[in-house]
């Protein structure tokens, strides 16, 4: 089972198609070799409402329309061939005052949309919730660069909290002393509040904070990840099994500063690349 990866757009492309034949999110997920709560998650996620009716039948979602025989509810009709039926009118739900929403039954149990429900095109009139997966991706990136560009929160919202920190700063308060005498009107972290000042969006600046102004900016690590590929037929036992299969090759040995383990044993030109060089 693949854990820890995002969905793609032909991941969607296929929760679409299973969802339009009708399969289970659970053989839904064994196709992808995902989890059935993952598939349940994005379909509720990024449903699409249509208010679309069907063939030949205009969007109304009455609970009253199949027996209803109102008519003329328009002073001036603008829809005359339907003048004495008003539920074939897209008016009718705004100016009917009987007018009760209906909800189809089938949105409340999984799979939660009309993909592949049989009434879709042909009979049902009412709401329709579908998973499109073009959209559901779109949704998706879009979310996806919010959630890494800058700070998540609103205008109002950083006004309110400058408005609270600001003047305590300049009476050389520290953040931390705020943020615990006022942690029921602060809804962010302390880490936070940091990044604001720093960034200037507060009244206030880091020259407010006398112990941050002695502080050096703190140095990150950087991490190189490794591809594991490039270790496949290139271990020690390759090498040794290597050298019972080819024993009279000649071998010379080679230090490197490279890495924790320094030395490697080299091979003649005469191997393939991949297993040329062999750590020990």
């Amino acid at each position: 089972m693949k854990k820890g990866l995002h969905l793609t757009l032909d991941d969607r492309c296929s929760i679409a198609n299973g969802l339009n034949n009708r399969y289970s999110f659970k053989a839904i997920a064994n196709t992808l070799e995902k989890d059935c709560t993952t598939i349940s998650k994005e379909v509720k996620k990024h449903i699409t409402i249509s208010q679309s009716g069907c063939s030949g039948r205009v969007y109304n979602n009455c609970f009253l329309r199949s027996h209803c025989f109102e008519g003329e509810l328009c002073e001036e009709c603008t829809y005359h061939r339907m003048k004495y039926r008003c539920r074939s009118c897209n008016q009718c739900n705004f100016n009917c005052d009987k007018y009760q929403p209906e909800v189809c039954f089938r949105l409340s149990r999984p799979p939660y949309v009309c993909n592949g429900c049989p009434r879709k095109h042909n009979l049902c009139t009412l709401e329709k919730h579908l998973y499109l997966p073009k959209e559901a991706h779109k949704e998706y990136e879009l979310s996806l660069r919010e959630s890494r560009s800058g700070i998540g929160l609103s205008e109002a919202e950083v006004k309110q909290l400058d408005h609270l920190f600001s003047p305590l700063l300049k009476k050389r308060q520290s953040i931390h002393h705020i943020y615990v005498n006022h942690a029921d009107s602060v809804m962010v972290s302390e880490s936070t509040i940091y990044r604001l000042v720093d960034y200037q969006l507060f009244e206030a600046r880091n020259m407010d904070l006398p112990r941050k102004v002695r502080y050096a900016p703190r140095k990150k690590k950087k991490i190189f990840k490794v591809d594991k590929t490039c270790r496949l037929n290139r271990t020690y036992t390759d090498y040794l099994n290597f050298r019972k299969e080819n024993p009279d090759v000649p071998v010379t040995q080679m230090d490197s500063v490279e890495g924790k383990r320094a030395v490697r044993f080299c091979l003649p030109s005469t191997l393939s690349k991949q297993n040329a060089c062999s750590p020990s």
